[in-house]
């Protein structure tokens, strides 16, 4: 599903060259659960966002479902991101003026009416009876019409994951998704995702806790910007 080949990334700071990346080569099979575990400033955010299709490699290349995208131009990328990978923050990304269901069904409003994902059972609907489906599965309709200030950390990262969701993604990218959240929430977080990936789901979870990393099948680990183990 993911190949990447040689994936370097330098960062300019005024007259400062950072190498975020150096000759990164990494291959995720479908229905994979990933940790990319790494102390900070290992590279961990940068080779996630290359993943997500948020920011370009310098070189290498990126092939994603056989499609490489290393070079796509900035609409492409935008179509990418929309219909195969949904993601997750460690700082949920929720806008603070809307609702859990409205929070939930803006990714589908950068879509036309007529180009809306089936919901369960291949019905389909409008993109808030969606987001209501969504959030009955992560467990939190009874707080559809709470807005994030009025929900807890572990609330507000399942609204985060319903909205990773409701595109029906192939990937979830998850940065850091229980960071800030206490330990016991952040393992309810864990399992949730881990269920996601048992229906098939590919999952990669960016984490520098190794307690996190461990509840992946798999673990890559960076260092100075460099792949240490896959």
């Amino acid at each position: 599903m993911i190949e990447l080949n040689g994936i370097t990334k330098t960062y300019r700071i005024g007259a400062t060259e950072v190498q975020a990346l150096a000759g990164v080569s990494l291959s995720i099979g479908p229905g994979e659960m990933v940790a990319v575990a790494g102390q900070s400033g290992s590279g961990k955010s940068t080779l996630m966002h290359i993943l997500g299709c948020l920011d370009r490699p310098d070189s290498g290349s990126y092939v994603l479902e056989g499609r490489d995208v290393s070079k796509l131009g900035g609409g492409q990328l935008a179509e990418i991101r929309n219909r195969r990978i949904g993601f997750v923050f460690q700082s949920f990304n929720l806008l603070p003026r809307l609702t859990a269901i409205e929070n939930v069904a803006l990714p589908l409003l950068y879509r036309g009416r007529s180009d809306l994902p089936a919901a369960p059972g291949g019905r389909r609907c409008g993109p808030k009876a969606l987001a209501e489906q969504t959030l009955d599965r992560v467990g939190l309709a009874p707080r559809m019409r709470h807005r994030p200030s009025q929900l807890s950390g572990g609330q507000n990262q399942r609204v985060a994951i319903a909205r990773a969701l409701i595109t029906d993604p192939a990937i979830i990218l998850a940065d850091e998704p229980t960071g800030n959240l206490d330990t016991a929430t952040g393992q309810e977080i864990m399992r949730l995702l881990a269920d996601l990936n048992a229906e098939g789901r590919t999952i990669l979870i960016v984490t520098h806790e190794p307690d996190i990393a461990s509840q992946c099948r798999r673990q890559v680990h960076l260092r100075d910007g460099r792949m240490i183990s896959c």
